[in-house]
């Protein structure tokens, strides 16, 4: 038996790739440590410069502490150099995220003491139903290291849905690198009746998509996440700019009157976010206003703002014109308007009654991804009915 510990960097379905590790693991008889252990997985992220550097750091930090590091996720698959130089116990795996399970299982070796039940910690699961990307944005490395478009099949995808409810989660979060490309021909599914049939299963409390392209969000999803009594009133949506030049030089599918329009029949009960770029090689100050307005008119509540950062192997590799500083700049004003509006839509909330997963002690969201702060007492893992009484810089305080 060997010990081991699991770490990811990165998105949604980062966590849900170095959970499939942990679990293939855990059913092999190894023991997972909190601490220093034989065996460290680092699955990494390499959607800027800045996620590789700190995926390196975190693998040459496990290196000293661990006898063997696997290093795997996007940022193992990415071209070039990353990991190289890294001490001799580091296993850089270059495999798709499906066959990285099975590779570092086969690696550690299986041992004879199995258990059946390996389940993730947490209260709410991420079920990846879809991986990989077919489009072709001009800055985006993740077609490259993560392949094209695939989806799992609908039977697979309902049927982890209903273990994961059985081991206890509340909550379970579809997830995938380009959601609303979600196909299962065989059997008849698209995205829309995927929600629709996965928000009915007995005992799921709550359904929320991870993201999804603005292109995908048609008539049809918006009637299932409607319709669907379980779905989370929250969607996140990348505008990545709000500049349609900036958008047509990114290589994006749609204008901003696109956006604007697709998120209209959603604005006025979902808790709308999203993904910006900050700084793109033909971004000026009015390129970067425009971002501004289309955030506000959107009704956009949570940006996460990315300064651009050049992908080798990208369209836009050699390019990166705008300085520093003024990515910083702008990325300082983005956030702080999308604080404005975090703060604005959390007091709507003051005097009315939501219902929180409590996820952390003293900390949970409401049904739209707000956040809460609820009393200490308050089980974690459990769904509780709470009044906004005020407002502080984290979130909304509980009655």
């Amino acid at each position: 038996m060997a010990s081991f510990s699991v770490r990811f960097l990165g998105c949604k379905v980062s966590h849900v790739d170095a959970h499939a590790v942990r679990e293939r693991l855990l059913a092999g008889g190894h023991e997972e440590r909190d601490g220093a252990a034989d065996i460290a997985v680092v699955n990494t992220c390499c959607v800027t410069h800045e996620a590789v550097a700190k995926s390196r750091k975190e693998a040459a930090r496990a290196a000293r502490t661990h006898r063997r590091v696997y290093v795997t996720g996007c940022g193992a698959n990415l071209a070039g150099d990353a990991f190289s130089g890294l001490p001799d116990n580091v296993v850089v795996v270059a495999r798709r995220s499906e066959e990285t399970p099975e590779f570092v299982a086969g690696d550690v070796g299986a041992i004879g003491c199995v258990q059946a039940d390996a389940r993730l910690d947490r209260v709410r699961a991420f079920v990846k139903v879809q991986d990989g990307c077919s489009f072709s944005c001009r800055f985006c490395v993740i077609p490259l290291v993560r392949g094209a478009s695939r989806s799992r099949s609908a039977g697979a995808v309902l049927g982890e849905i209903r273990r994961r409810v059985r081991e206890g989660h509340r909550e379970v979060v579809l997830t995938g690198i380009n959601l609303g490309c979600y196909r299962d021909r065989a059997a008849g599914y698209r995205l829309a009746r995927l929600v629709r049939e996965a928000g009915a299963i007995p005992g799921l409390e709550r359904l929320r998509l991870s993201s999804i392209e603005i292109n995908h969000v048609d008539e049809e999803l918006v009637d299932a996440l409607r319709e669907t009594p379980t779905v989370s009133r929250h969607l996140h949506v990348p505008l990545q700019s709000g500049d349609d030049g900036v958008l047509q030089a990114m290589g994006r599918r749609y204008s901003t009157a696109t956006y604007l329009r697709r998120l209209e029949p959603l604005r006025e009960d979902f808790n709308l976010t999203s993904d910006v770029i900050v700084g793109f090689p033909t971004e000026d100050e009015r390129a970067f206003e425009n971002t501004l307005k289309v955030v506000a008119e959107a009704g956009l509540t949570k940006v996460h703002v990315f300064p651009y950062s050049p992908r080798p192997g990208t369209g836009t590799a050699a390019e990166d014109p705008v300085p520093p500083q003024v990515k910083r700049e702008r990325s300082a004003r983005l956030r702080a308007a999308s604080h404005a509006a975090c703060l604005a839509h959390w007091r709507s909330k003051v005097g009315r009654g939501d219902v929180v997963l409590v996820d952390r002690p003293g900390r949970g969201y409401g049904d739209d991804y707000s956040p809460w702060l609820v009393p200490a007492a308050a089980p974690v893992g459990e769904l509780i009915g709470v009044r906004g009484a005020s407002v502080s810089e984290e979130g909304i305080l509980a009655a």
